[in-house]
């Protein structure tokens, strides 16, 4: 997983409440397990035409200053319905590493995490701060500074925000619980070569 550290990109503002898991990525596309080629059907039903299949020019990741988004500032209760992990590929794929909202919904909440996007909560008012900051278009540029649990705005406002150490501690190393178990290989291979030859009918 890559780690999370600073990262300054284009926020891209999206008021939008109760954003759930089909709207992120619609069940038609739940096919695959791979990570990668989920990025073009992003929010795909608000994204496109479903006469023509042609982008639809008012949806904000359309417009040509948020094409290159790397932050996503949006609603309250972001993530919500079914459990489906394909959620954050999706947002990951299109390069969206970061998502601003008053709440998520828990499960997506978890797997944003695991898959190496930071989620924070906000209250309400700073939330509209950068929903403003992010309206600037190609000029939103927005630093988060995981380590100092900073967001930096244009004007140079500064919004701090709260996060667990634990996710905190996973993020900034890049690791998802597959690394968290890796990183003790060489206790579980002591363990398995003592187990062997103690108990060799196992």
């Amino acid at each position: 997983m890559e780690k999370f550290t600073v990262l300054t990109g284009v926020a891209a503002p999206m008021p939008i409440r109760n954003v759930d898991t089909d709207m992120i990525i619609p069940k038609q596309f739940l096919k695959t397990i791979k990570r990668t080629g989920l990025g073009k059907s992003l929010f795909y039903e608000m994204r496109y035409d479903p006469a023509t299949g042609e982008e639809l020019p008012d949806f904000v990741l359309n417009k040509p200053q948020y094409r290159n988004a790397t932050i996503l500032v949006t609603g309250d209760n972001f993530g919500c319905g079914s459990s489906r992990e394909h959620a954050p590929w999706a947002l990951l794929d299109f390069g969206i590493r970061c998502v601003i909202a008053t709440d998520f919904a828990d499960i997506f909440y978890n797997n944003c995490f695991q898959n190496g996007i930071l989620p924070i909560r906000l209250q309400q008012s700073d939330v509209d701060k950068l929903l403003d900051d992010a309206s600037r278009g190609a000029n939103a540029t927005i630093t988060i500074d995981l380590e100092a649990q900073e967001i930096r705005g244009p004007d140079g406002g500064v919004v701090r925000f709260d996060i667990d150490p634990f996710r905190k501690h996973c993020l900034l190393n890049g690791l998802d619980n597959i690394g968290l178990t890796l990183e003790k290989g060489k206790a579980i291979s002591s363990f398995e070569s003592s187990t062997a030859s103690e108990r060799p009918w196992l």
